[in-house]
């Protein structure tokens, strides 16, 4: 078996198609799926069950647990899944990749995605060009998808071909009798093995070759499989490489829930490889374990006489052959249904923990501040309505959370306004182009609901309350599209080469104080229930002030510039973050009337 420098080259250009096919279909889903697609994810996924139920479907389907994890991994990249969601699917596409194990073994069919690669890049050619945006994000998509696809099937055809050529581990027949220590061997073979042929289904098959060869008994193959139940997570982990926090705590939720899955069946491993024997020498071919035992009682010459696919005249050997296929087709048995009950019972015992999954995720891989936040509501959730009461305090409770989120992005054009490191600028001023892009789905996610609410059965009082919520939501939205407008102004200023004098600085620091204090009002009326006029009087001061000190700064602009004190342009870039600061004073309170319109 050859393997130059050149295939490894190879294998490394397959992994960049891989990684930038999920880069790709991970941005385009987040231009083109927007509310309709996340509302039907959370619909199949309402619950832990419904999710695995899911995970089944779509692996059963495609035919490739893989990729299955890899989409799911995407979808929790572009925020069209939470956490808990995405586990309950990962556990149900292990199960449901032992469907497409025993299709292999009953039919000997498998889909290849990868075959439809190319003429899906022909079908998104004309989009991509497309002047519509829309029809461009469809297209970048499937090119995404079709990318992924490509890179997966290259990544499996450029690693090492050991499925071929199995005669490089026979060697491993003399590690198979050291009781448990064969058996974590013979497990973390089968990962390796998985990691570095990338597909599953190829280390079954050599796990086949090397156990109906007689290299290894029934127990080290199961061993094996188990420990290709961890090596397949190694894609997801990839797919999660280029992706933000939430897809790589999918990544690791997979990987942690397949090695505690092996954990628990070390414990049990003999009785459970026993009930597999029984099992299917009872209602199937035979004994997977005698396998083993009839080669041994064989010598070399007949094995290959029987092994060598010529034609034979002998009956004894004929006999031999028949008995030898017919063990052959009880270890494919074997192994195909201890794959299917281990994966079964795994599910059964730890759906019961995703909650708990999420929180160890959480603790494992850390948000760190500087980390772009992932868009998901957290009290509204697709499907089925509540109560329209429950519904509008749902909704309610959203818009609060909005509020915080639009507050925590003005906190960072507080911090881009004192930043000078140019790479810590840009990462900052990306930061806020995200936050920005969430806040238009968060409007678009509510308002909808809103609608859907007010579309049952409401009072009069209930109709006017969604009508004003929604008018809530669209100034919060303001406000956000203010503090990117101002993060766009800073970046002009840094790109113009201008420096604000210190008077400048202490007038927006002032200018930003206010509007904190006004933001903060706005967050603590969004979040109370009963408002008397008391709670609403610091927010109208707050607006004066606001207006008071732009035209205070206005005035005092242009004399500064006629007495040289800083450039014409220096006073423009000035007075656009001065004039954006007062319009996100206006949205402030038009968010603020809203409310006490609603409630006193």
């Amino acid at each position: 078996m050859d393997y130059s420098f050149f295939d490894f080259l190879t294998l490394v250009g397959s992994l960049g198609m891989f990684l930038y096919g999920m880069k790709v279909m991970s941005e385009g889903l987040q231009k083109v799926a927007g509310e309709r697609l996340r509302g039907i994810l959370s619909a199949m996924t309402t619950n832990r069950f419904t999710g695995v139920l899911t995970g089944i479907l779509i692996t059963a389907l495609i035919q490739s647990s893989s990729a299955t994890t890899v989409m799911v991994v995407s979808f929790v990249n572009a925020g069209l899944l939470s956490l808990a969601q995405s586990i309950s699917v990962i556990m149900g596409a292990n199960v449901g990749t032992t469907v497409t194990a025993w299709i292999i073994s009953l039919f000997g069919f498998k889909v290849d995605i990868s075959v439809f690669a190319l003429p899906l890049i022909g079908i998104c050619l004309p989009l991509i060009f497309s002047k519509k945006s829309k029809r461009k994000s469809w297209g970048e998509f499937l090119m995404g998808f079709a990318f992924l696809f490509m890179g997966l099937a290259y990544l499996k055809d450029s690693v090492p071909d050991l499925q071929s050529n199995p005669e490089v581990l026979a060697f491993l027949q003399g590690y198979t009798q050291m009781g448990y220590g064969s058996i974590l061997l013979f497990l973390a073979l089968g990962s390796i093995l998985t990691v570095i042929v990338q597909s599953s289904s190829a280390t079954v098959a050599i796990t086949l070759i090397m156990c109906t060869k007689g290299w290894i008994p029934f127990e080290m193959a199961a061993a094996m499989v188990l420990g290709e139940n961890i090596g397949t997570t190694i894609t997801a982990n990839l797919a999660a490489l280029s992706a933000n926090v939430s897809a790589k705590r999918a990544a690791i939720a997979h990987l942690m829930f397949n090695i505690f899955g092996v954990c628990w069946i070390l414990a049990v491993f003999y009785p459970f490889t026993n009930m597999i024997s029984w099992i299917v020498t009872n209602y199937g071919p035979g004994d997977p374990k005698a396998m083993m035992e009839f080669l041994n009682t064989l010598s070399p010459e007949t094995i290959s006489a029987i092994t060598s696919g010529q034609t034979l005249t002998d009956p004894y050997l004929i006999d031999l052959q028949k008995q030898l296929m017919s063990l052959q087709v009880s270890v494919s048995y074997g192994l195909s249904l201890f794959h299917t009950l281990f994966n079964i019972a795994n599910v059964l015992i730890m759906v019961w923990f995703v909650n708990g999954y999420v929180f160890v995720c959480s603790k494992l891989i850390k948000s760190k501040e500087s980390e772009e936040e992932e868009f998901q509501l957290k009290y509204i959730s697709s499907g089925m309505l509540s109560t329209s009461e429950l519904s509008l305090m749902q909704a309610h409770k959203e818009i609060a959370v909005y509020g915080e989120r639009t507050n925590r992005m003005f906190g960072m054009i507080r911090d881009l306004m004192k930043e000078t490191n140019d790479d810590d600028f840009m990462q900052n001023y990306n930061r806020i182009e995200k936050y920005e892009s969430i806040s238009d789905r968060m409007e678009v996610e509510i308002a909808n609901y809103l609608t859907y609410v007010s579309e049952g059965r409401l009072s009069s009082e209930g109709k006017e309350e969604t009508r004003i919520m929604l008018r809530t939501v669209t100034e919060i939205e303001s406000i956000a599209d203010s503090c990117y407008n101002l993060a766009r102004s800073v970046k002009r200023r840094n790109e113009g080469k201008s420096v604000f004098t210190d008077e400048q600085n202490e007038n927006i620091e002032k200018m930003i104080q206010l509007l904190t204090k006004a933001m903060d009002r706005m967050n603590v009326i969004l979040k109370k229930q009963d408002l008397v006029l008391d709670d609403v009087n610091p927010s109208y001061n707050l607006e004066n002030q606001i207006n008071n000190l732009r035209n205070q700064l206005k005035t005092k602009n242009i004399e500064d510039v006629d007495n040289k004190k800083y450039d014409y342009q220096d006073g423009v870039y000035y007075m656009d973050i001065i004039v954006e600061f007062e319009k996100m004073g206006d949205y402030i309170l038009n968010v603020v009337q809203a409310i006490v319109e609603k409630k006193i």
